[in-house]
C-alpha cells in the first residue's frame, strides 16, 4: 500500500541530480495539468506537489516515489 501524505509533511524523494527533499503544498485526488503536462490523480492514487528545501522549485510526484522524513 502506498503511502498517503498530507500538506506539510516533510518528505524525500530521488531526482536525477541526487536526493532532494521539500515540504508537500498541494494534494492532487484528481488530473491536473502542470508545468504543460497532465497528470493523472485520484483518490486511491493522489499526486503531491512538493517545495524544495533548497530551492522555490515545485515538483509533481505520486507517493510511491516519496518517504517521510522526520523533522
Amino acid at each position: 500500500m502506498v503511502s498517503r501524505f498530507e500538506v506539510g509533511d516533510h518528505v524525500g524523494w530521488n531526482s536525477e541530480a541526487g536526493q532532494v527533499s521539500g515540504r508537500i503544498v498541494r494534494v492532487h485526488t484528481s488530473d491536473f495539468d502542470y508545468q504543460g503536462h497532465t497528470h493523472r490523480a485520484s483518490d486511491d492514487d493522489p499526486q503531491y506537489e512538493i517545495k524544495s528545501d533548497k530551492t522555490d522549485h515545485v515538483a509533481a510526484h505520486k507517493g510511491g516515489a516519496l518517504r517521510r522524513l522526520s523533522d
